[in-house]
């Protein structure tokens, strides 16, 4: 009922445990673990018609429901216990590994479960069963509606458990598409989820072919730690907020990794890293499904006027052009306000806000990186975004008209 990591593959396990097998058979250095593959899923909803779903609101809130109001099974159980016992019952990470997960077509980027800082053996399971259920959450279904007609009887889902890593600095990296391209880093203190959510801006890296860096510091002034099986949200200390989180050497050395994981993988990587305790650790790599932005120009004095005109200054997120109504959204209590064609102005985007980038125009935040899984999702769909403008959600009004261009990074309105 479970396979170490190390001989995960894509076809019984998902193309994230796939991944991280093939990386570990390569020996690159990722945390060690296990999968609970598909069979075991299969297994659970057996019985469960899944198939009779229709995708409605309420449909997938049954399924979801249906999943979770059953017991692990036994055997699952038990084979979890086992394996958390090989590792040591450490904290471990529990993450979804689902059939077309992490692919060259989609990335699902942050549309299923996963969760980090668990510890023992009815804790993994509730939450592999949560992984389980996450495949019918309202995200993942608009994801999956805007990606193909994938009929739910069709779904599958693995779930990875690895050891917990307590990072001190954690980021993304896009590998080169092309041999002259610069590889692409992003990076902030603690855990990785602050960055790849949009919760924070981290420090931009690009790592030219000749090991050149240059490199934009943010003002990082939140963090995510591990305090037992609670995961806390902290203030960085003032007299390091602006420091780098990883220096010149660093990068470079994360670039090299990056090339090794691009060869061992056959393509251009989307990677998530961490460092603890002074070493580098692999825990995420998947095809790179959509270009990046070019990096944004040198950034003109945000907010200055000219006329009845404003022009705020971000980070390219995704490609393009668009005007629309802009529509300033603090969370869900202002989803139902959302209007096909709205330009969502938001303090970042949650995956969970998936469902409005079907709807949207276009996405401007007020935090966040162009290797979050909203800039990522917003490129696959094809959406412009702008991420990192300070103040977003005060500097525009709701329902003024504003025009955003995802390749140069900026906003401009009408009486801002």
């Amino acid at each position: 009922m479970v396979v170490p990591l190390l001989e995960s593959v894509v076809g019984t396990c998902g193309g994230k445990a796939g991944a991280l097998g093939a990386l570990l058979r390569a020996d690159l250095p990722v945390p060690d673990g296990f999968v609970v593959p598909f069979d075991a899923y299969l297994a659970a909803v057996h019985g469960l018609d899944l198939g009779r779903f229709a995708g409605e609101p309420d449909d997938v809130a049954a399924a979801r429901q249906a999943i979770e109001a059953r017991p692990v099974p036994a055997a699952v159980i038990d084979a979890l216990g086992r394996a958390l016992d090989q590792l040591g019952d450490p904290p471990v990470a529990v993450r979804s590994s689902a059939a077309k997960e992490d692919t060259g077509q989609a990335s699902a980027a942050g549309q299923h479960d996963s969760f980090l800082a668990v510890q023992g053996v009815d804790a993994v399971a509730t939450a592999v069963r949560a992984c389980w259920a996450s495949l019918f959450s309202p995200r993942a279904i608009a994801y999956r509606a805007a990606s193909d007609d994938q009929p739910f009887g069709d779904l599958l889902m693995a779930v990875i458990v690895q050891r917990h890593v307590d990072a001190e600095v954690s980021g993304v990296m896009f590998t080169p598409a092309e041999p002259d391209e610069a590889t692409r880093i992003e990076a902030s203190w603690g855990l990785g989820p602050s960055i790849v959510e949009g919760r924070v801006t981290p420090d931009a890296y690009r790592v030219a072919r000749d090991g050149s860096v240059t490199r934009t510091v943010a003002d990082k002034h939140k963090r995510l730690d591990r305090h037992g099986t609670r995961l806390v949200v902290g203030d960085v200390p003032t007299a390091v907020r602006n420091r780098p989180a990883i220096d010149d050497t660093t990068a470079t050395r994360l670039a090299e990794l990056g090339g090794r994981i691009a060869a061992a993988l056959g393509g251009p990587q989307d990677v998530e890293w961490a460092i603890a305790d002074g070493r580098t650790w692999i825990l995420q790599a998947r095809p790179v499904t959509a270009a990046l932005p070019p990096p944004p120009p040198p950034a003109p004095p945000s907010g200055t006027a000219g006329g009845t005109i404003a022009e705020l200054a971000g980070t390219p997120g995704s490609h393009g052009t668009v005007t629309g109504t802009a529509r300033i959204v603090r969370g869900f209590g202002d989803f139902a306000r959302v209007r096909p064609g709205d330009i969502l102005v938001c303090p970042f985007t949650d995956p969970a806000w998936t469902p409005l980038l079907r709807i949207a125009a276009g996405v401007v935040t007020e935090t966040g990186g162009v290797l979050s899984h909203a800039a990522i999702v917003a490129r696959e769909q094809g959406i412009p975004a702008v991420l990192g403008v300070p103040n977003a959600t005060s500097r525009l009004r709701d329902d003024s008209v504003v025009t955003i261009d995802g390749t140069t990074g900026t906003v401009t309105a009408a009486d801002a």
